[in-house]
């Protein structure tokens, strides 16, 4: 199976729903998968964050996050985009962890990316 990177790098409603969408599609079809928050991505660490607002298209994403917590697909968080945004590692997903650019670039070497 592939190896597959999504990159979230938007506080965006609709770039979020698309990431955490398509990385369950990914998982659920067998192939690894890794997610990595950065720049304004990260605020979408916060577990008390509201999940329910409806894209255009009738999803959120509260339709596909939880699976990815549930089924602990790993989540990495950008440790100074985080820190500079007060966003609060106490408050993140059990699957998510604070992480650098340097394994980002890891993850990337040897996978499909895909960026929102």
């Amino acid at each position: 199976m592939a190896k597959f990177l999504f990159v979230l790098g938007r506080d965006d409603n609709e770039a979020a729903t698309r990431c955490f969408q398509l990385a369950r599609i990914a998982h659920s079809k067998g192939h690894h998968v890794n997610l990595f928050f950065i720049d304004g991505g990260v605020l979408w660490a916060d577990k008390d964050r509201n999940l329910g607002k409806k894209t255009l298209t009738g999803d959120c994403p509260g339709d596909y996050l939880p699976y990815l917590v549930q089924e602990e697909v790993e989540i990495g968080i950008c440790t100074p985009c985080a820190n500079n945004r007060g966003v609060d590692e106490a408050r993140f997903y059990t699957n998510m962890h604070l992480d650098g650019g340097p394994h980002l670039i890891d993850l990337a070497a040897d996978s499909r990316v895909f960026n929102f």
